[in-house]
C-alpha cells in the first residue's frame, strides 16, 4: 500500500500574474510506491479567466480590471412598498409596476406576497428573488405550523428571511417588508438584502421610498382607525407612483388584524388610460402599396393541411 512520506505545498504563483491570463495554484508531493523508490509529481490547478467578472473570483477580477476591463454595474429596479401600524392591526401597500431597465415589463404585477394566514410580505428588488424567497419561507412556515400545532409568529418569519438573505451575502436582491399579527400583537419589520432588519411603526422601501416616507412623516400618528390607515398607505404609494419613474400603475393594499386578513387588489387605479378623443381607424387603401411580395421573406414547405375543426 502506498504511503505518503512528504508534501510541500506551494501557494499563489506570482510569476505569471499581470502578464498572462493564467493563474496557477499547486503542490509538490512525494509518495513511496512500495517498490524501493519514490515518485515526485506536481499537481497544478489553473484558472483561466474568460474576460468576465465573477463574484467568487477576486483574483480574476483584479487581473481583468488591471487590463482596463470595467466591472458590471448594479441593476436598478423600481418599486414603492410601505407598511404602517394602526389601532387594531396593520396595513401593507405596494405599487404594481415591474421594470426591466427603462422598459415597463408588467403594469399590474403583485408585490405583496402570502407568507401565512396572519402574515404577508411586500417585496422590492429583483422580482424573481422576492417571489421565490417569500414562497420558500411560506412553505417552511407551513411545515413549522404542522409540526408545532400553533400559528406562525411574525418574528419567526423575519428570522428565517434574514438568515437566508445573510447566507447569500446580498446576491439575492430582495428588500422586504414583513407584517403580521400574532400573540404579541401587530408587528412590522423591514428585511434588507444583506440580512439586516428594523422594527418600526411605519416603514417604506424601494426606489420610491423617500417620497412615501415624506407622507408618513407628515401624517402618521399612533391610534389611527382602519380607514385612516388605508388612506395614508394609499397616499404614500401614490407619492411614490407620481414621483418615481420606477414605480407606477395601481395601488395594492392588504389589511391584517387579529380576526381577519383582507387583500384589496387594485384598491386604487390612479393611472387608468382615458378614452381616445378621436378615431384612428383608417380605411383600406389610405396608404398606397407600391409592391407586395411575400415569397422573398418566407420559405414555403409542403405539408398537411391545417386542422380547421
Amino acid at each position: 500500500m502506498a504511503q505518503k512520506v512528504s508534501t510541500a505545498k506551494g501557494g499563489f504563483n506570482f510569476e505569471n500574474y499581470g502578464r498572462t491570463n493564467e493563474i496557477e495554484f499547486g503542490s509538490i508531493s512525494s509518495f513511496d510506491h512500495g517498490f524501493g523508490g519514490t515518485i515526485s509529481h506536481r499537481i497544478s490547478f489553473y484558472f483561466i479567466p474568460d474576460n468576465s467578472h465573477h463574484h467568487d473570483c477576486p483574483l480574476s477580477n483584479a487581473l481583468l480590471e488591471a487590463k482596463g476591463l470595467n466591472g458590471p454595474k448594479m441593476t436598478k429596479t423600481g418599486t414603492t412598498i410601505v407598511g404602517c401600524l394602526y389601532k387594531d392591526g396593520l396595513v401593507l401597500g405596494a405599487d404594481t409596476r415591474a421594470t426591466e431597465g427603462p422598459i415597463v415589463a408588467d403594469k399590474n404585477c403583485e408585490k405583496i406576497h402570502y407568507l401565512a394566514p396572519n402574515m404577508y410580505c411586500c417585496g422590492a428588488g429583483t422580482a424573481a428573488d422576492t417571489e421565490f424567497t417569500t414562497a420558500l419561507i411560506s412553505s417552511r412556515l407551513e411545515l413549522h405550523r404542522l409540526q408545532t400545532g400553533r400559528p406562525s409568529r411574525v418574528v419567526t418569519a423575519m428570522t428565517m428571511l434574514k438568515q437566508m438573505l445573510f447566507r447569500y451575502q446580498g446576491h439575492i436582491g430582495a428588500a422586504l417588508i414583513v407584517g403580521g399579527v400574532d400573540v404579541n400583537g401587530p408587528q412590522l419589520y423591514t428585511v434588507y438584502p444583506h440580512g439586516s432588519t428594523d422594527k418600526l411603526p411605519y416603514v417604506t422601501m424601494g426606489s420610491g421610498s423617500l417620497a412615501a416616507m415624506s407622507v408618513f412623516e407628515s401624517h402618521w400618528r399612533a391610534g389611527m382607525t382602519r380607514e385612516e390607515a388605508i388612506e395614508l398607505v394609499k397616499d404614500a404609494i401614490e407619492a411614490g407612483v407620481f414621483n418615481d419613474l420606477g414605480s407606477g400603475s395601481n395601488v395594492d393594499v392588504v389589511v391584517i388584524t387579529k380576526e381577519s386578513t383582507d387583500v384589496l387588489r387594485n384598491y386604487r387605479k390612479p393611472n387608468e388610460r382615458a378614452p381616445k378623443e378621436l378615431s384612428y381607424k383608417f380605411p383600406r387603401g389610405t396608404t398606397a402599396i407600391l409592391k407586395s411580395d411575400i415569397r422573398t421573406y418566407v420559405e414555403i414547405v409542403e405539408g398537411d393541411a391545417m386542422d380547421l375543426s
